[in-house]
């Protein structure tokens, strides 16, 4: 049985993104380059998934001499708000309040981080007021 397509980003596509989000644009070659500074990739599986995010409406490309160039259609900042939807989706019941509690209670969460969450908040709060 074949696998269905992911609309969100795979872990391979979300580190294509993340090079192209750094920057701009780049050849298949140059994807392949920075992608190999951290592990061995090959420039075919980088041309597939280009393919792939081109087909998600992810990347639009243009040619430049015989090298296929790729540019982001979406930014970091969306791709994170369309996986969060996802996750808060399928395990959180659509609720941001029991994913909070969840990462309260899962993680370690250092004081200092915790002080600032709270700055956030309560700026929040008085900006819906």
């Amino acid at each position: 049985m074949a696998r269905t397509k992911s609309e969100s980003l795979t872990a391979v596509e979300k580190q294509i993104m993340e090079v192209l989000w750094a920057k701009q644009q780049a050849s298949a070659r140059e994807i392949t380059t920075a992608l190999n500074e951290h592990k061995k990739t090959a420039f075919t599986t980088v041309q597939t998934m280009c393919k792939v995010l081109l087909e998600k409406g992810y990347v639009d490309y243009h040619k430049e001499g015989r090298a296929f160039v790729y540019t982001p259609l979406i930014t970091q900042n969306e791709a994170r708000s369309s996986a969060l939807n996802q996750l808060l989706s399928q395990f959180f019941a659509d609720s941001p309040k029991v994913l909070a509690e969840h990462l309260l209670q899962a993680n370690q969460l250092d004081v200092g981080d915790l002080d600032e969450l709270q700055r956030q908040l309560d700026a929040k709060k008085q900006s819906n007021n």
